[in-house]
């Protein structure tokens, strides 16, 4: 194909991590334009594709009958050229820790523009660091992206952890005939606070009280009275092989937001730094009337940019992740974002979106 036929996109750009790579080749799916990814993941420590992206580049060529150039283990370019989505049963089996979430993340607005229902089973990593966990991706991605007028059903077969992973989840798909406009703008008031303080392995279920205990007190602490129920859980064998532990609280607020907060536990677990670690930082988001969380801000951009009418979004300072989704959305479908620092200091993000029709239907 023709050099000048491909969209660039510079992986380097501010986050410098798999963002750029995930949206551009989700886009090149969903628009049919030939991509070329150039210094994918410069920015860490290991740049080029890592076993998570070359699995879910892999994945998507496979979804949209792909010719690929570069998909190769730490290669730090690639040349991705779609033809039509199919609508499958698709299975990912990444043999390590690698982020399930994030190859949903790269998988699900492709297959929302195929032409039937699709179920996508992946095995790796549940609860991985620098990525979102699958309770967040159940409890705080699909009520946001109802708003869209999209959603999928998520099935968490077994919990996997670092290093070994073993973890496995079922996705299953509906296609829709297009995305409508989202907004996210009128907090309301705070309803309820919920959430899940898990364990597994040899970790003991205190553990996981702990992270309950503390998580609730910080929240009465600061709201009297406030209904907050957290479930403190002990991850049967069957459900979890490998030791590990997190907690995720979400808030439900009047005005329809759904807020998540999420901390995963390391080498060395504490309890109650866990638990009071997240919800600070979701009180901070109620404190300010933050209508979508930092961690929701990117994951929502690609939808923003596809949708049919003017999306809008009240955050809080845009993280890197999200200026880099925005970069890749306006150079892949010629939309343009307009972000707006208000007085209050929230950041409203708006967009008129390409009104991408789903060709397949």
């Amino acid at each position: 194909m023709n050099a000048m036929d491909f969209v660039e996109i510079d992986g380097s750009y501010l986050e410098g991590g798999g963002q750029a790579l995930r949206n551009a080749l989700s886009l090149s799916c969903i628009l049919g334009k030939p991509v070329r990814v150039i210094k994918i993941r410069a920015n860490r420590p290991k740049p080029g594709l890592s076993h998570q992206h070359l699995h879910g580049l892999n994945l998507l060529r496979d979804i949209a009958n792909a010719d690929v150039v570069g998909n190769a283990l730490l290669s730090t370019e690639v040349e991705f050229t779609p033809r039509s989505i199919l609508g499958s049963t698709y299975r990912v089996d990444t043999h390590t820790a690698a982020s399930i979430t994030l190859i949903y993340q790269m998988a699900l607005p492709v297959l929302l523009f195929a032409g039937r229902p699709s179920r996508l089973s992946v095995s790796g990593g549940t609860n991985v660091a620098f990525a979102p966990p699958v309770e967040y991706m159940e409890q705080v991605l699909l009520p946001n992206l109802k708003r869209f007028g999209a959603g999928f059903d998520l099935q968490i077969q077994q919990h996997g952890f670092y290093p070994r992973g073993k973890g496995s989840c079922q996705l299953d798909v509906q296609p829709v005939g297009k995305l409508v406009a989202g907004q996210f703008l009128e907090f309301g008031r705070l309803q309820t606070v919920s959430g899940v303080a898990f364990c597994a392995g040899r970790l003991p279920r205190s553990l996981a009280l702990d992270m309950q205990q503390t998580a609730q007190r910080e929240i009465h602490r600061l709201w009297p009275g406030q209904q907050c129920r957290i479930e403190a859980v002990k991850l049967q064998p069957e459900k979890a092989r490998d030791n590990g532990a997190g907690i995720l609280m979400t808030a439900h607020t009047s005005g329809g937001c759904v807020l998540g907060s999420a901390t995963l536990g390391e080498k060395r677990v504490d309890g109650h730094v866990l638990g009071s670690e997240a919800s600070c930082q979701l009180s901070e988001y109620v404190r300010k009337e933050t209508c979508v969380d930092a961690h929701m801000q990117d994951q929502l951009i690609i939808y923003m940019a596809l949708a049919v009418g003017c999306s809008k979004m009240r955050t809080g300072p845009l993280t890197k992740h999200t200026r880099t989704a925005i970069h890749v959305a306006e150079q892949m479908t010629g939309v343009q974002f307009d972000v707006e620092v208000e007085p209050s200091g929230q950041t409203l993000v708006t967009c008129e979106g390409l009104g991408q029709l789903n060709r397949m239907l």
